[in-house]
């Protein structure tokens, strides 16, 4: 398995810390994180990684300027949320996102899936990713 490089904005400082031990224990690393919008923008336009895992309300602020520069960058990314998937932002409405809480399997499946490792949890990933919204 590849191991892939992450980047993380989540304002919850736990919530953080539990996703990034969930990040590593799927093989992973979180090279840059963030827990505010203006770390984050920052760390949008310098880190090198391969998949940003977005918040999609930090401290009451919206994530979708660090989603533009990650998309401009043409780096993929997925949101996570706990308050339901129909907040996504409409510009990124397209995007896949996980509900949180988060469980270990579907935030590996995510991963795999946007970054299209191909491996055994490939198929499972495959079968699984309308749960991946």
């Amino acid at each position: 398995m590849r191991q892939a490089s992450i980047f993380l904005v989540e304002d919850e400082v736990l919530i953080r810390m539990m996703l990034t031990d969930m990040v590593e224990e799927l093989g992973h690393r979180v090279v840059a994180e963030a827990g505010n919008v203006q770390d984050a923008l920052v760390l949008a336009e310098t880190a090198v990684f391969d998949l940003a895992i977005l918040d999609i309300n930090i401290a009451g602020s919206s994530i979708v300027p660090v989603a533009t520069i990650v998309a401009r960058r043409g780096l993929p990314f997925f949101f996570v949320s706990g308050y339901g998937l129909a907040v996504r932002p409409e510009a990124f409405i397209e995007r896949p996102a996980l509900q949180k809480p988060l469980m270990l399997s579907k935030l590996g499946e995510a991963i795999d899936a946007i970054l299209g490792i191909v491996g055994e949890a490939s198929s499972a990933a495959n079968d699984s990713s309308p749960n991946i919204q």
